[in-house]
This record gives C-alpha cells, sequence and structure tokens, in this order.
C-alpha cells in the first residue's frame, strides 16, 4: 500500500467512521477511544488535541498547525501498554520508550526533529497514559517513513509503537492517518481530524508519577526492581534491602539531611558540618550500592528512581543504628530522589508541575524522617561557573541541569513545595567559612528550639 500524499477535501463522514471501526478493533484495549494528546513545544508549553471525525466548531490552533501542517511531515509513536497497567507493564513500555528515543536521535531521524509526546485519557485517569514522541521531518523525505516503518518492523508485536502521520488538507484541517503492521504490510487503520482541546487542570501524568517515578512506599519501589531480572545488580540491591530491618526508628541524636543541585557545596558543607559536630556522615545512596549508579543511571526513570527509592531505605537503617550514638550529616535523602523524578517526568514547564501540597511532595509514611533538611542554593550563573571550574566528568542530570533551564527550574521549584519535612532554604553563594556559619546557627537554633 502507498501513502497517500495529502487529503485534496474532508473525507465523508461514513467512510470515516468505518475507519475509525476498524482503527479501534485493531488498536484496542491500548488506544482504546477516547484518546488525547500532549505535545512538548519548543518553549516548554504544551498543545493538547484529541482525534475524531466531528468539531468543525473548534478554534483551531496555530501551534499544532505549524508542528504537524506543512511544509514538512510529522509523525507520532506512542508506547502501547499491556492490559491491566500493572509494574511489569510499566517497566517494559519505558524500556521500550527509552529504545525508541536513542533510535529516533540516530541515522536518518538526525535531521528531524523530536518532541515529547503523551497520550492519554480525558479526566485525570493515570490508567492507559502512554508516552512517545512527535517526530517533525523538515524536508518530508520518503526515506524517513520508510525509516520509521523499517524500525517498527523490528519490535515485538505486542509493543509495537503505534503510528500516525498528520496531513493537511486543502482547507488547511488537519488529520492523522494511522497504521500498523500486519505480516510485513503497512495497513491503514484510521484516519481522524486533528481537533485541538482546552488544556486540562493537572498534566495528564501526574496520577501516574506516585507509580513510575516517585514511590511513595518500599514495597512499590521494590515491586520494580522484581521485574528487572536483566540486571544482576537489581537482585543484590533487592538482598540488601531484604538486610534491613522494616520501620526503622531514629536515635535520640539529630539528623540533618543536606540537599542542593550540583555544584552548590554540598561536599564541601557536609563535611564542615559533621566535623563541628562531631556528626557522622553518610551518604544516599550508600557506599554499598553507590558502585552501581553508572548502571541504573542508564535505565529509564521508572527502574532509576526504583533503585534510588531504595537506597534511601538502605541509608534509613544506617541512620537509625547511628543515631543512637551521635549526630548524623546526610548528603542528600528522599527529596532529590522525588525532586529530580518529577522534574524527569513531567513534560512541559514550571507551570506544569502539581500543585503545593500534592501528594507527591509528602514524606513516605514508612521512611525514616530527619529532624532538619537544609536546601543549599546558588544563582545559575555561579554555579555554571563552579561546574567549569570542578573540571569533572558530568553525570547525564548534571549535564541536563547546565544545559536545559527548565529542567533546573523544576528541580528546585519541587524542592521548595516539598513538605514534612520541608526544605530550609540556604543562600550558598557566599565564602565557604560564611555559609558553614550559617548552616549551624539554623541547627542550633533548630536544636535549642526543641
Amino acid at each position: 500500500m502507498v501513502f497517500a500524499r495529502r487529503p485534496r477535501a474532508p473525507l465523508p463522514l461514513w467512510l470515516l467512521s468505518g475507519w475509525l471501526r476498524a482503527w479501534r478493533g485493531l488498536c484496542a484495549p491500548a488506544m482504546a477511544p477516547p484518546r488525547c494528546f500532549a505535545l512538548e513545544l519548543t518553549d516548554c508549553t504544551l498543545a493538547h488535541f484529541a482525534l475524531g471525525a466531528e468539531g468543525s466548531d473548534a478554534c483551531p490552533d496555530p501551534r499544532l498547525s505549524e508542528l504537524l501542517g506543512p511544509p514538512g511531515r510529522s509523525y507520532s509513536l506512542c508506547v502501547p501498554m499491556a492490559a491491566g497497567d500493572d509494574c511489569g507493564a510499566r517497566v517494559h513500555a519505558a524500556r521500550v520508550h527509552q529504545s525508541l528515543q536513542h533510535q529516533l536521535r540516530r541515522g536518518p531521524f538526525q535531521r528531524c526533529q523530536l518532541h515529547r509526546l503523551l497520550c492519554y485519557c480525558p479526566g485525570g485517569q493515570a490508567e492507559g497514559v502512554q508516552h512517545g514522541f512527535l517526530l517533525r521531518d523538515p524536508s518530508e523525505g520518503q526515506d524517513t517513513r520508510r525509516a520509521l516503518l523499517e524500525l517498527l518492523s523490528r519490535c515485538q508485536e505486542a509493543a509495537r509503537p503505534h503510528l500516525g502521520e498528520f496531513e493537511a488538507d486543502s482547507q488547511g484541517v488537519l488529520w492523522q492517518r494511522a497504521w500498523v503492521l500486519q505480516e510485513s504490510r503497512q495497513l491503514q487503520v484510521g484516519c481522524a481530524r486533528v481537533l485541538p482541546i482546552p488544556e486540562p487542570p493537572l498534566h495528564p501524568a501526574v496520577p501516574h508519577l506516585l507509580s513510575s517515578a516517585v514511590f511513595r512506599d518500599l514495597d512499590t519501589a521494590r515491586a520494580v526492581l522484581e521485574t528487572c531480572t536483566s540486571i544482576p545488580e537489581a537482585k543484590a540491591v533487592l538482598d540488601l534491602v531484604d538486610q534491613c530491618p522494616r520501620q526503622v526508628q531514629k536515635g535520640k541524636f539529630p539528623v540533618i539531611v543536606i540537599e542542593g543541585l550540583d555544584a552548590t557545596g554540598k561536599t564541601t558543607v557536609t563535611h564542615a558540618v559533621s566535623e563541628s559536630l562531631q556528626a557522622v556522615l553518610l551518604y544516599s545512596p550508600p557506599s554499598c550500592i553507590g558502585q552501581w549508579r553508572k548502571i541504573f543511571d542508564d535505565q529509564p526513570t521508572i527502574i532509576k528512581r526504583a533503585f534510588y527509592s531504595l537506597g534511601n531505605y538502605i541509608v534509613a537503617s544506617e541512620i537509625a543504628k547511628e543515631s543512637t550514638k551521635s549526630p548524623v550529616i546526610v548528603d542528600r535523602f528522599w527529596h532529590s530522589t522525588a525532586t529530580y523524578g518529577i522534574a524527569t517526568e513531567l513534560s512541559g514547564g514550571l507551570q506544569h508541575l502539581p500543585p503545593a501540597h500534592h501528594p507527591v511532595y509528602q514524606w513516605p509514611g514508612d521512611l525514616l524522617k530527619p529532624d532538619l533538611v537544609l536546601l543549599l542554593t546558588v544563582s545559575p550563573e555561579e554555579r555554571a561557573q563552579r561546574l567549569r571550574d570542578r573540571g569533572l566528568e558530568q553525570t547525564r542530570e548534571e549535564a541536563e541541569l547546565e544545559a536545559n533551564s527548565v529542567f533546573r527550574q523544576k528541580v528546585e521549584a519541587s524542592y521548595r513545595r516539598m513538605e514534612n519535612p520541608r526544605c530550609l532554604e540556604v543562600d550558598a553563594s557566599p565564602s565557604r567559612e560564611e555559609v558553614l556559619q550559617t548552616v549551624l546557627r539554623l541547627i542550633r537554633a533548630t536544636f535549642n528550639d526543641s
């Protein structure tokens, strides 16, 4: 079958309804209607649209026309979710999504623009959220389409991303053609109009956060790594977690966590404070699993955040033991795990973060809680200069913090919305000695008042 170039006029409704029935039958339940889409634009805003045969009164969105219409050609690819949306299905879909992202940045796709795309159900339900991409080919090259079909043919049928191709008719109305592969043949199974819709009150991925990036308890994080049998280190992490007692209690000495972005002075401050207070200095993730950070940093967000979450529970058992003998200083803890997970998983800018007091900002009920959390901050310019002065190899998150100001702002805003305990902010721009004295004054004031 050959791809049609572009509809010359709106298609009759009887033909559309027939195509839509075929599409729904072939793609259910993963793409069962109604479905909506959130497309991340270059300015980190989101454009929302749905697919249907009606909607002639819908207000056009010039942003959609610019990305989905001519000149050029755009394609959508969304990773299907298995029925039930269980933990194993989420992990598998995340791996397919990551593999797809890597492949869409290579070969003939390098000249194309890649945008984050989310397919979701209206009304805020967590079920059926599908992550994907919009691929924008500015040259409308035939080899892009062929490369996409070849890419899809290599995917397992059950995990094969859904492919949509956008076109505009002679009146400029946008349509999406849906394609599937059957026995190495491309088959059109739907054609529907692109209908702009209002932005929902909450980012559509927010209901999904507590099962994909910010885990509310040990068992939820543990269930993720239990599905990762292909990673030998996952079993080792689980074995270490099993050796830790559940629901550990803090000792009589204070526990102070120091948080902050990279290059805000955490290492210097934590060492200086631990020496001043004769406190034990601990790290999250702890040294027993820290050697595997690179392995898990290369995994999809859901696996990576499960690793760091379980690391928090391992270090919590160390905190419980050490805080019976002396004060404890912790270099990062749960707040870091949560803020980076939120900023990574949610597309768009600051305005799309969960609102203040949302459950995603609340400390897990089964994790040992510190007495005080200090957040070190410096200006973006100062932090960038410190990173350059360090001259060390950057982690992927460090590189994104430096290159992507919106990502950095989302991390910082999430830190400031954390509750129970909240983060007490400290300006780390002055000299090391001044910052240390400020931190010590806050610590003494906190524990003298308690």
